[in-house]
């Protein structure tokens, strides 16, 4: 039964994969949406800014919490007592030389971030930021009184005994100074206070209690009165759609799909964040291999026929904060990468990730996800 199961989902993979040439439908104006979704869409855009001058560019925002640390790794030698003499937070020097084994990475970035996981648990986590890979070394740990802890000249270790399938190792994180938020610039704060304002934080694309399935849109969808359209953008916004493999279209069609009825229906909110997991591909699925990601394309051409602020929209959903509003959007940074190389302002935007690339006043984490946007 388990064979024949993975028979039939590696055929549907392999039908989407032989089909797929366009991936939505484009309409005479080149686009994903018709002519007449756009002008309704663009009606939307002029009344919000209108909006855009009431709303609050006044809340400062402050940096994650972040330290330069280093990183200390003991994978043979006399583990057991390294471990015990971090617990009784020995000098780093003395460390080392006591065991010469362990080997160090210096001057490396640490976050502190804290979060729910997937059972609905608080996490706080330690990681490394590392531009060179997606796997830097991380801490995790459920204690959160470890977010409020001062951790100047501290360890903060992982162990693990020798197992039958795996060797008794000791990383950790040695930290110099404490952890430290600072205020993000007011130029910088206006393109996040403008991204809240656009997207509209107060909504979400989904309703809550989600049901797993599929629905399509129907071939008349066009010639549904404005109620019989609105009904179903809300069965569409009870619906999570799960991707079987890397080339299911079904997820990026069912955002597509969300996307068309709220430009019919004057729904802006739930239209842009719609068009937003297109961009950045924010989808579940099952599987997904690098192999199918060049074949969804980004969409950001759409964006820039309304009348909004596209670079300071894509720049308010990169820069990360302590305090974001409720519901923010964040972005992916490789995939609107992509989006940015596609654009028709790419001088400008290119002049200005440099500008703040190189602001010393802006903390350091958002001066490097800069970086790796670039």
């Amino acid at each position: 039964m388990k064979n024949i199961t993975l028979l039939i989902v590696g055929w549907f993979c392999f039908i989407c994969a032989y089909g797929q040439k366009e991936e939505f439908k484009i309409y005479p104006n080149n686009l994903i949406y018709s002519e007449q979704a756009m002008a309704k869409l663009r009606r939307v855009v002029d009344s919000l800014n209108l909006k855009f001058k009431t709303c609050n560019f006044n809340t400062v925002f402050y940096s994650k919490s972040q330290t330069v640390g280093h990183i200390i790794k003991m994978k043979k030698g006399n583990i057991k007592q390294a471990k015990i003499d971090m617990e009784n937070q020995i000098s780093l020097d003395e460390f080392l030389k006591k065991y010469p084994t362990a080997t160090i990475e210096r001057n490396v970035l640490i976050i502190k971030l804290k979060y729910k996981n997937y059972k609905n648990r608080y996490i706080v986590e330690f990681e490394h930021f590392d531009l060179k890979s997606d796997f830097g070394f991380s801490i995790r740990s459920e204690d959160m009184t470890l977010y409020q802890k001062d951790f100047s000249q501290k360890w903060l270790f992982e162990y693990d005994n020798k197992t039958k399938y795996d060797d008794e190792y000791l990383y950790a994180f040695y930290f110099p100074a404490n952890f430290s938020f600072v205020p993000i610039p007011k130029k910088y704060a206006l393109m996040i206070g403008y991204s809240n304002c656009l997207i509209d934080t107060t909504t979400t694309k989904f309703k809550e209690n989600l049901k797993d399935g599929t629905i399509y849109l129907p071939e008349n969808w066009t010639s549904l009165s404005l109620n019989e359209k609105i009904k179903l953008l809300d069965t569409m916004r009870s619906t999570r759609v799960i991707g079987t493999c890397s080339r299911d279209t079904r997820p990026r069609e069912h955002a597509k799909n969300i996307a068309l009825l709220s430009a019919e229906t004057y729904n802006w909110s739930v239209f842009l964040k719609s068009h937003l997991d297109i961009m950045n591909d924010r989808f579940e699925r099952l599987s997904d291999g690098s192999y199918a990601w060049e074949e969804r394309n980004t969409y950001i051409k759409e964006l820039e026929e309304l009348n909004i602020n596209v670079p300071d929209l894509i720049f308010g959903i990169t820069f990360r904060m302590e305090n974001p509003a409720k519901n923010h959007y964040y972005d992916s940074i490789g995939r609107l990468g992509r989006a940015l190389s596609e654009t028709k302002n790419r001088s400008e935007i290119e002049e200005a990730m440099l500008s703040i690339i190189s602001d010393k006043e802006l903390d350091l984490f958002n001066r490097l996800l800069f970086t790796s946007f670039f």
